[in-house]
């Protein structure tokens, strides 16, 4: 693009504006267009190397990485994960029946969410995960009893 000045008449009844009007010269639109792709080209070939070997178990089965604890620190993860649960369920209680608004219902709903999911991780006896939701739970479940 480029600016072009218009020729100025003399016979103007205005005075001279020291700034001259512009009109812009676009160059013509190409005939043409080019697509852009936005994202990564598809990966090409057949399944990878680890899925077409193995049995079926192993592959049904998906890896869990977890801390071994000792059973001194998975009775201490235990009791941690209890008393965590414990407070979360009060202070969840402590809600019921009240008129909540929509950040408070949320957070009841991510507390319920950490105290399932911690319950289930106690099931499987990985402590040191149920102890992590457990915590989540309370911390959440004490911001929204502050809140009420």
């Amino acid at each position: 693009m480029r600016p072009v000045a218009q020729p100025h008449t003399a016979a103007s009844s205005v005075p001279d504006d020291p700034l001259p009007e512009l009109q812009l010269e676009l160059p013509p639109f190409p005939s043409r267009l080019i697509t852009v792709r936005t994202g990564p080209s598809r990966p090409h070939g057949g399944t990878p190397p680890s899925a077409a070997t193995g049995n079926d178990a192993e592959k049904l089965e998906a890896p869990m990485i977890s801390p071994q604890l000792t059973p001194q620190e998975s009775a201490v993860a235990q009791q941690q994960t209890n008393q965590s649960l414990r407070i979360a369920e009060k202070n969840l209680e402590s809600a019921r029946g009240k008129n909540l608004n929509a950040a408070q219902s949320d957070l009841i709903s991510k507390i319920r969410g950490f105290i399932k999911d911690a319950r289930e991780a106690a099931r499987i006896t990985d402590w040191s995960r149920a102890r992590s939701l457990a915590k989540k739970a309370q911390v959440l479940s004490e911001e929204l009893a502050g809140s009420l």
